[in-house]
Protein backbone atom coordinates (compact mmCIF):
# COMPACT_ATOMS: atom_id res chain seq x y z
CA UNK A 1 0.00 0.00 0.00
CA UNK A 2 1.50 3.45 -0.99
CA UNK A 3 1.44 6.42 1.65
CA UNK A 4 2.06 10.05 0.89
CA UNK A 5 4.59 11.44 3.16
CA UNK A 6 4.70 15.45 2.98
CA UNK A 7 7.52 15.91 5.43
CA UNK A 8 11.08 15.09 5.16
CA UNK A 9 11.73 10.77 4.65
CA UNK A 10 15.62 10.37 5.88
CA UNK A 11 17.01 6.87 5.72
CA UNK A 12 19.05 5.74 8.02
CA UNK A 13 18.94 5.96 12.18
CA UNK A 14 22.96 5.93 12.25
CA UNK A 15 24.44 9.25 13.91
CA UNK A 16 23.83 11.52 10.35
CA UNK A 17 20.32 10.19 10.32
CA UNK A 18 19.09 11.07 13.79
CA UNK A 19 21.33 14.39 14.09
CA UNK A 20 20.03 15.26 10.76
CA UNK A 21 15.95 14.66 11.95
CA UNK A 22 17.17 16.33 14.86
CA UNK A 23 18.09 19.45 13.67
CA UNK A 24 15.79 19.66 11.17
CA UNK A 25 12.66 19.65 14.43
CA UNK A 26 14.42 22.34 15.69
CA UNK A 27 13.92 24.64 13.31
CA UNK A 28 10.03 23.38 12.66
CA UNK A 29 10.46 21.08 9.73
CA UNK A 30 8.45 17.80 10.30
CA UNK A 31 10.60 14.46 9.32
CA UNK A 32 10.63 10.84 9.44
CA UNK A 33 13.71 8.39 9.79
CA UNK A 34 13.29 4.79 8.29
CA UNK A 35 15.49 2.29 10.16
CA UNK A 36 15.78 -1.21 8.77
CA UNK A 37 17.00 -2.49 12.29
CA UNK A 38 14.01 -3.57 14.11
CA UNK A 39 15.29 -1.66 17.47
CA UNK A 40 17.75 1.43 17.85
CA UNK A 41 21.08 0.44 16.37
CA UNK A 42 22.82 1.76 19.87
CA UNK A 43 24.98 -2.07 20.37
CA UNK A 44 26.88 -2.08 17.26
CA UNK A 45 30.05 -0.07 16.90
CA UNK A 46 31.97 0.71 20.20
CA UNK A 47 33.13 4.49 20.34
CA UNK A 48 33.87 7.67 18.13
CA UNK A 49 36.21 10.92 19.33
CA UNK A 50 34.64 14.32 19.12
CA UNK A 51 36.87 17.14 18.38
CA UNK A 52 36.02 20.35 19.05
CA UNK A 53 33.95 21.14 15.32
CA UNK A 54 32.02 18.17 16.25
CA UNK A 55 31.32 19.34 20.18
CA UNK A 56 30.09 23.17 17.88
CA UNK A 57 27.59 21.04 16.05
CA UNK A 58 26.06 19.02 19.27
CA UNK A 59 26.06 22.49 21.00
CA UNK A 60 24.11 23.16 18.20
CA UNK A 61 22.00 20.23 18.14
CA UNK A 62 21.39 21.40 21.89
CA UNK A 63 22.78 17.71 23.51
CA UNK A 64 26.72 18.82 23.95
CA UNK A 65 25.84 19.12 27.72
CA UNK A 66 24.22 15.43 28.32
CA UNK A 67 27.11 13.94 26.41
CA UNK A 68 30.02 15.71 28.51
CA UNK A 69 28.63 14.40 31.45
CA UNK A 70 29.30 10.66 29.94
CA UNK A 71 33.28 11.07 28.95
CA UNK A 72 36.26 12.63 30.54
CA UNK A 73 38.18 15.58 28.23
CA UNK A 74 41.18 14.04 26.50
CA UNK A 75 44.18 16.51 26.72
CA UNK A 76 47.22 14.99 25.09
CA UNK A 77 48.33 12.15 22.55
CA UNK A 78 51.06 10.40 23.23
CA UNK A 79 53.25 8.14 20.35
CA UNK A 80 54.65 5.33 21.52
CA UNK A 81 57.08 2.58 19.11
CA UNK A 82 57.74 -0.48 19.94
CA UNK A 83 60.02 -1.54 17.23
CA UNK A 84 63.19 -3.43 17.90
CA UNK A 85 62.06 -4.52 21.12
CA UNK A 86 62.34 -1.13 22.57
CA UNK A 87 59.48 1.14 24.29
CA UNK A 88 60.55 4.64 23.05
CA UNK A 89 58.48 7.54 23.12
CA UNK A 90 58.30 9.65 19.92
CA UNK A 91 55.82 12.23 20.88
CA UNK A 92 53.33 13.91 23.40
CA UNK A 93 51.40 16.82 21.66
CA UNK A 94 48.47 18.09 23.13
CA UNK A 95 45.31 18.09 21.73
CA UNK A 96 43.69 22.12 21.66
CA UNK A 97 40.36 22.40 22.59
CA UNK A 98 37.56 19.90 23.50
CA UNK A 99 37.90 16.51 22.86
CA UNK A 100 36.40 13.46 24.38
CA UNK A 101 35.51 9.85 23.22
CA UNK A 102 31.85 8.64 23.48
CA UNK A 103 30.29 5.07 23.75
CA UNK A 104 28.48 5.10 20.21
CA UNK A 105 25.68 4.11 22.30
CA UNK A 106 25.63 7.37 24.29
CA UNK A 107 25.76 9.58 21.28
CA UNK A 108 22.91 7.25 19.89
CA UNK A 109 20.42 6.87 22.81
CA UNK A 110 21.11 10.82 23.25
CA UNK A 111 20.11 11.80 19.61
CA UNK A 112 16.97 9.25 20.48
CA UNK A 113 15.71 10.55 23.22
CA UNK A 114 15.76 14.35 22.16
CA UNK A 115 13.28 13.40 19.22
CA UNK A 116 9.93 13.68 19.15
CA UNK A 117 8.12 10.58 19.82
CA UNK A 118 7.45 8.27 16.76
CA UNK A 119 9.84 9.68 14.64
CA UNK A 120 11.76 7.02 14.19
CA UNK A 121 10.78 3.91 12.51
CA UNK A 122 12.04 0.62 12.84
CA UNK A 123 12.20 -2.78 10.67
CA UNK A 124 11.50 -0.46 7.46
CA UNK A 125 14.74 -2.03 5.17
CA UNK A 126 14.86 0.35 1.72
CA UNK A 127 15.04 -2.01 -0.97
CA UNK A 128 15.13 0.50 -4.04
CA UNK A 129 14.23 4.42 -4.99
CA UNK A 130 12.48 4.97 -8.20
CA UNK A 131 11.23 8.33 -9.63
CA UNK A 132 7.29 8.13 -10.24
CA UNK A 133 6.94 8.88 -13.75
CA UNK A 134 4.03 10.89 -13.35
CA UNK A 135 4.88 13.42 -10.44
CA UNK A 136 8.90 13.45 -10.43
CA UNK A 137 8.63 11.78 -6.86
CA UNK A 138 10.84 10.01 -5.24
CA UNK A 139 9.43 6.03 -4.74
CA UNK A 140 10.72 4.10 -1.80
CA UNK A 141 10.19 0.79 -1.86
CA UNK A 142 10.62 -1.63 1.18
CA UNK A 143 11.60 -5.29 1.89
CA UNK A 144 8.43 -5.53 3.86
CA UNK A 145 6.35 -4.64 0.63
CA UNK A 146 5.50 -1.23 1.96
CA UNK A 147 6.04 1.81 0.00
CA UNK A 148 6.23 5.37 0.18
CA UNK A 149 5.94 8.34 -2.49
CA UNK A 150 7.80 10.97 -0.35
CA UNK A 151 8.51 14.97 -0.90
CA UNK A 152 11.97 14.79 -0.36
CA UNK A 153 14.41 11.98 0.86
CA UNK A 154 17.95 12.39 2.37
CA UNK A 155 19.78 9.26 2.63
CA UNK A 156 22.04 8.56 5.63
CA UNK A 157 22.14 4.70 5.17
CA UNK A 158 26.25 4.88 5.54
CA UNK A 159 29.02 3.34 3.33
CA UNK A 160 26.59 1.07 1.26
CA UNK A 161 24.22 3.30 0.41
CA UNK A 162 21.28 2.89 -1.59
CA UNK A 163 20.32 6.06 -1.81
CA UNK A 164 24.15 7.00 -3.24
CA UNK A 165 23.62 4.11 -5.88
CA UNK A 166 20.44 5.94 -6.88
CA UNK A 167 22.53 9.51 -7.42
CA UNK A 168 25.27 7.53 -9.38
CA UNK A 169 28.02 7.86 -7.10
CA UNK A 170 30.87 5.84 -7.77
CA UNK A 171 31.36 2.64 -5.28
CA UNK A 172 33.29 3.33 -2.34
CA UNK A 173 36.94 1.77 -2.04
CA UNK A 174 39.32 -0.07 0.43
CA UNK A 175 42.03 1.06 2.51
CA UNK A 176 44.80 -2.15 2.14
CA UNK A 177 44.03 -1.89 6.48
CA UNK A 178 41.24 -3.16 8.64
CA UNK A 179 40.56 -2.35 12.25
CA UNK A 180 39.49 -4.20 15.31
CA UNK A 181 37.58 -2.19 17.74
CA UNK A 182 36.28 -2.86 21.40
CA UNK A 183 35.45 -1.75 24.89
CA UNK A 184 37.79 -2.50 28.14
CA UNK A 185 35.95 -1.74 31.93
CA UNK A 186 39.61 -1.29 34.47
CA UNK A 187 36.47 -1.74 37.62
CA UNK A 188 39.51 -0.60 39.27
CA UNK A 189 40.76 2.15 37.32
CA UNK A 190 42.88 2.12 33.98
CA UNK A 191 45.89 4.03 33.80
CA UNK A 192 45.92 6.26 30.78
CA UNK A 193 44.91 9.25 32.58
CA UNK A 194 43.29 11.65 29.69
CA UNK A 195 45.87 10.84 27.01
CA UNK A 196 45.44 9.09 23.72
CA UNK A 197 48.05 6.52 23.09
CA UNK A 198 49.23 5.18 19.89
CA UNK A 199 51.68 1.88 19.99
CA UNK A 200 53.60 1.70 16.86
CA UNK A 201 55.29 -1.91 15.72
CA UNK A 202 56.07 -2.62 12.03
CA UNK A 203 52.89 -2.67 10.26
CA UNK A 204 50.65 -2.90 13.80
CA UNK A 205 49.07 -0.02 14.89
CA UNK A 206 47.47 0.30 18.57
CA UNK A 207 45.38 3.25 19.93
CA UNK A 208 43.77 3.54 23.60
CA UNK A 209 41.55 6.20 24.29
CA UNK A 210 39.85 6.77 27.64
CA UNK A 211 36.01 6.98 27.91
CA UNK A 212 36.03 7.80 31.62
CA UNK A 213 37.77 6.51 34.95
CA UNK A 214 37.43 3.27 34.02
CA UNK A 215 35.99 2.40 30.64
CA UNK A 216 38.34 2.56 27.41
CA UNK A 217 38.30 2.36 24.01
CA UNK A 218 40.57 0.18 21.81
CA UNK A 219 41.31 -0.61 18.11
CA UNK A 220 44.18 -2.70 16.18
CA UNK A 221 44.81 -1.97 12.37
CA UNK A 222 46.63 -4.01 10.34
CA UNK A 223 46.80 -4.92 7.00
CA UNK A 224 43.94 -6.20 4.94
CA UNK A 225 43.45 -9.84 4.17
CA UNK A 226 40.92 -10.31 1.28
CA UNK A 227 41.10 -13.87 1.57
CA UNK A 228 40.31 -13.65 4.87
CA UNK A 229 36.46 -15.84 6.07
CA UNK A 230 34.61 -13.22 6.26
CA UNK A 231 31.75 -14.83 8.28
CA UNK A 232 34.37 -16.21 10.83
CA UNK A 233 35.08 -12.59 11.45
CA UNK A 234 31.68 -12.05 12.75
CA UNK A 235 32.47 -13.99 15.89
CA UNK A 236 33.85 -11.81 18.61
CA UNK A 237 35.84 -14.84 20.45
CA UNK A 238 37.30 -15.16 16.45
CA UNK A 239 38.17 -11.30 16.55
CA UNK A 240 39.86 -11.77 19.71
CA UNK A 241 42.02 -14.60 19.26
CA UNK A 242 43.11 -12.50 15.83
CA UNK A 243 43.44 -9.54 17.82
CA UNK A 244 45.86 -11.09 20.91
CA UNK A 245 48.08 -12.20 17.17
CA UNK A 246 48.47 -9.48 15.72
CA UNK A 247 49.79 -7.80 19.31
CA UNK A 248 51.65 -11.15 20.21
CA UNK A 249 55.17 -9.11 20.50
CA UNK A 250 53.19 -5.92 22.01
CA UNK A 251 53.21 -5.28 26.11
CA UNK A 252 51.27 -7.35 28.82
CA UNK A 253 49.08 -4.78 29.08
CA UNK A 254 47.66 -4.62 25.99
CA UNK A 255 47.53 -8.39 25.96
CA UNK A 256 45.00 -8.04 28.60
CA UNK A 257 43.49 -5.15 27.48
CA UNK A 258 41.98 -7.86 24.56
CA UNK A 259 41.70 -10.23 26.45
CA UNK A 260 39.18 -8.54 28.89
CA UNK A 261 37.43 -6.61 26.36
CA UNK A 262 33.34 -7.17 25.98
CA UNK A 263 32.81 -9.12 23.46
CA UNK A 264 29.69 -7.37 22.40
CA UNK A 265 31.47 -4.78 21.81
CA UNK A 266 34.71 -6.28 19.37
CA UNK A 267 33.92 -5.58 15.79
CA UNK A 268 36.48 -5.70 12.17
CA UNK A 269 35.76 -3.52 9.51
CA UNK A 270 37.67 -3.03 6.32
CA UNK A 271 38.50 0.63 6.23
CA UNK A 272 36.53 2.79 3.37
CA UNK A 273 36.09 5.73 1.83
CA UNK A 274 35.34 8.04 -1.35
CA UNK A 275 38.09 9.24 -3.16
CA UNK A 276 38.75 12.55 -2.37
CA UNK A 277 39.08 13.37 -5.82
CA UNK A 278 36.03 12.04 -6.84
CA UNK A 279 34.03 14.25 -4.00
CA UNK A 280 35.20 17.13 -6.35
CA UNK A 281 32.84 16.29 -9.27
CA UNK A 282 30.15 13.84 -7.85
CA UNK A 283 26.33 14.92 -8.15
CA UNK A 284 25.00 14.79 -4.36
CA UNK A 285 21.29 15.43 -5.26
CA UNK A 286 18.86 14.66 -8.02
CA UNK A 287 15.82 16.53 -8.06
CA UNK A 288 14.33 16.09 -4.38
CA UNK A 289 16.95 13.37 -3.44
CA UNK A 290 19.85 13.79 -1.62
CA UNK A 291 22.65 12.04 0.66
CA UNK A 292 24.68 13.62 3.84
CA UNK A 293 26.74 11.51 6.22
CA UNK A 294 29.02 8.65 5.40
CA UNK A 295 26.79 8.15 2.47
CA UNK A 296 28.24 11.41 0.57
CA UNK A 297 31.90 11.56 2.20
CA UNK A 298 32.67 7.74 4.12
CA UNK A 299 36.22 8.41 5.26
CA UNK A 300 38.46 6.51 7.21
CA UNK A 301 39.21 7.20 10.82
CA UNK A 302 42.69 8.53 10.84
CA UNK A 303 41.18 12.19 11.74
CA UNK A 304 38.31 11.11 14.09
CA UNK A 305 36.05 12.92 12.00
CA UNK A 306 33.85 10.99 10.09
CA UNK A 307 31.12 11.13 12.92
CA UNK A 308 31.88 14.89 13.39
CA UNK A 309 31.66 15.89 9.31
CA UNK A 310 27.80 14.03 9.96
CA UNK A 311 27.00 16.05 12.55
CA UNK A 312 28.17 19.24 11.05
CA UNK A 313 25.73 18.47 7.46
CA UNK A 314 22.72 18.17 9.70
CA UNK A 315 23.46 21.42 11.42
CA UNK A 316 24.10 22.69 7.95
CA UNK A 317 21.27 21.17 6.17
CA UNK A 318 18.48 22.34 8.91
CA UNK A 319 19.41 25.91 8.54
CA UNK A 320 19.76 26.25 5.15
CA UNK A 321 15.83 24.53 4.54
CA UNK A 322 14.99 26.82 7.60
CA UNK A 323 16.51 29.86 4.93
CA UNK A 324 14.22 28.62 2.00
CA UNK A 325 11.54 28.79 3.78
CA UNK A 326 10.91 24.91 3.98
CA UNK A 327 8.68 24.42 6.86
CA UNK A 328 6.46 21.80 8.12
CA UNK A 329 2.60 21.87 6.75
CA UNK A 330 2.05 22.20 10.14
CA UNK A 331 3.29 25.79 9.42
CA UNK A 332 1.24 26.63 6.36
CA UNK A 333 4.22 26.65 4.10
CA UNK A 334 4.44 23.43 1.70
CA UNK A 335 7.61 22.15 0.24
CA UNK A 336 7.66 23.01 -3.49
CA UNK A 337 10.47 21.19 -5.65
CA UNK A 338 11.80 24.34 -6.89
CA UNK A 339 12.91 25.23 -3.11
CA UNK A 340 13.80 21.66 -1.91
CA UNK A 341 16.29 21.83 -5.26
CA UNK A 342 17.68 25.09 -4.10
CA UNK A 343 18.35 23.92 -1.04
CA UNK A 344 20.00 20.77 -1.76
CA UNK A 345 21.90 22.83 -4.39
CA UNK A 346 22.89 24.97 -1.50
CA UNK A 347 24.07 22.83 1.00
CA UNK A 348 26.54 20.58 -1.42
CA UNK A 349 27.89 23.96 -2.34
CA UNK A 350 28.60 25.09 0.93
CA UNK A 351 29.40 21.55 2.49
CA UNK A 352 31.65 20.33 -0.85
CA UNK A 353 34.97 21.91 0.16
CA UNK A 354 34.62 21.24 3.59
CA UNK A 355 34.25 17.27 3.07
CA UNK A 356 36.85 17.17 0.12
CA UNK A 357 39.34 18.56 2.22
CA UNK A 358 38.58 16.18 5.23
CA UNK A 359 38.79 13.66 2.93
CA UNK A 360 42.18 14.53 1.49
CA UNK A 361 43.70 14.88 4.34
CA UNK A 362 42.27 11.57 5.89
CA UNK A 363 43.40 9.55 2.83
CA UNK A 364 46.53 10.74 2.67
CA UNK A 365 47.10 10.19 6.79
CA UNK A 366 45.63 6.66 6.18
CA UNK A 367 47.84 5.89 3.27
CA UNK A 368 50.88 6.86 5.50
CA UNK A 369 49.64 4.10 8.27
CA UNK A 370 49.48 1.25 5.28
CA UNK A 371 52.04 2.35 2.79
CA UNK A 372 54.50 -1.01 2.25
CA UNK A 373 57.04 0.87 1.32
CA UNK A 374 59.85 3.55 2.80
CA UNK A 375 59.40 5.60 -0.46
CA UNK A 376 55.69 5.62 -1.00
CA UNK A 377 55.59 6.76 2.95
CA UNK A 378 57.55 9.45 2.40
CA UNK A 379 55.97 10.92 -0.73
CA UNK A 380 52.43 10.93 1.69
CA UNK A 381 54.47 12.62 4.45
CA UNK A 382 55.61 14.88 2.02
CA UNK A 383 51.93 15.84 0.47
CA UNK A 384 51.12 15.53 3.92
CA UNK A 385 52.99 18.76 5.02
CA UNK A 386 52.62 20.45 1.21
CA UNK A 387 48.81 20.30 1.44
CA UNK A 388 47.84 20.53 5.05
CA UNK A 389 50.57 22.98 6.79
CA UNK A 390 48.44 23.54 9.70
CA UNK A 391 47.09 19.63 9.64
CA UNK A 392 45.37 20.24 12.98
CA UNK A 393 43.45 23.00 11.06
CA UNK A 394 40.13 20.77 10.39
CA UNK A 395 39.03 20.85 14.43
CA UNK A 396 39.03 25.17 14.24
CA UNK A 397 35.92 24.76 11.66
CA UNK A 398 32.35 26.15 12.63
CA UNK A 399 29.49 24.50 10.98
CA UNK A 400 27.41 27.79 12.37
CA UNK A 401 24.34 28.61 14.37
CA UNK A 402 21.42 26.11 13.47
Amino acid sequence: MDNNHDGVVIIGAGICGLATALALHKKGIKAVVMEKSESLRNVTGAAITIRPNGWRALHQLGVADILRQTAIPIHWERIISLDGGRKKEISLTPWDGESRCLRRKDLIDTLYAALPRGTVKFDCQLESIKLDPRSNKPVLLFVNGNSIIAKLVIGCDGGKSIIADFLNLKPTKTFPLCSIRGLTNYPSGHSYGHEFTRFMKDNVLVGIIPIDENLIYWFCATSYNPGADKKAWEDPEVIRQSSLEFVREHPQEIHEMIENADAKSLSLTNLRYRAPWELLTSTFCKGTVMVAGDAMHIMGPFLAQGGSAGLEDAVVLARIMAQQGLNSPESGNKMTVQGVQEAFYRFVKERRMRVVRLSFQTYLTGMIVSASSRIKKIIYIILLILLFHNQSGHIDYDCGDL
